[in-house]
């Protein structure tokens, strides 16, 4: 049995978190499905993080229901991102809650570290799922795009922040399902996730560097990092 049944992980920065709210209610809701009341716990220990400094706690329900934070170091963040595709099925086991996959996906994108950063999952039909650590969005012209909900996809809050941000500037957000050709293909692809915020897709496997000259993702990036707010 895998070591933990429900994770959830953010960016402290001098205090401050982008969609703690979200993060909250992820983790307790999955806590919940697995007959863990959580709430109280998240409440008492956001209370003791740290105000100064850069953080990425992890809450976690381990199998023994054991409630419990790992106060970590936050890791560099940015940088460029170069992404494969995993050639076979979907191979996790509970895609809608973050936890039991977790140590499966470090072994899943380390087995790319040859030629990726991170990895790319596929649906049954072949079509893009997320990342193994990080969520997708990506540009149509002047379109935000994401796969549909309804698919096997863990609930992103950085995803969801973005679309609160598109619909505030009047963006068109779509969801439907795209191919990793199609995805190469389009205007701008993003990962997304709590730590980096996010990372603009420069290069395919062993392909070249793209320097993205007309990225957008300097400026959501910072209304992206408006919306951080202190730790109560």
């Amino acid at each position: 049995m895998t070591e933990l049944q429900v994770a959830d992980s953010f960016l402290v920065a001098n205090g401050k978190v982008r969609g703690l709210e979200l993060h909250r209610e992820r983790f307790v809701r999955s806590c919940a499905a697995a007959g863990v009341a959580a709430d109280r716990f998240w409440d008492e220990q956001i209370g003791r993080l740290p105000g100064f400094g850069r953080w990425f706690p992890r809450f976690e329900l381990r199998a023994s229901g054991e409630l419990a934070v790992q106060l970590r170091p936050a890791p560099p963040i940015g940088g460029r991102v170069r992404v494969a595709v995993h050639e076979g099925p979907d191979p996790r086991t509970a895609p809608r809650v973050k936890g039991p996959d977790l140590e499966l996906l470090g072994k899943l994108k380390e087995s790319a570290a040859d030629r990726a950063d991170e990895i790319l999952l596929l649906d049954a039909d072949g079509t893009v799922l997320e990342a193994a650590y990080s969520a997708v969005a990506w540009w149509e012209d002047d379109t935000l795009c994401f796969p549909e909900s309804d698919r096997p996809l863990l609930a992103s809050v950085t995803a969801q922040l973005l679309r609160r941000i598109a619909a505030a500037q009047g963006v068109e957000i779509i969801e439907r399902s795209i191919t990793p050709r199609a995805l190469q293909n389009s205007t701008e692809a993003w990962l997304l996730n709590a730590l980096h915020g996010i990372r603009p897709i420069h290069a395919w496997g062993p392909s070249a560097i793209d320097p993205l000259p007309n990225s957008h993702s300097t400026l959501w990036q910072s209304h992206l990092e408006s919306l951080a707010t202190r730790l109560p």
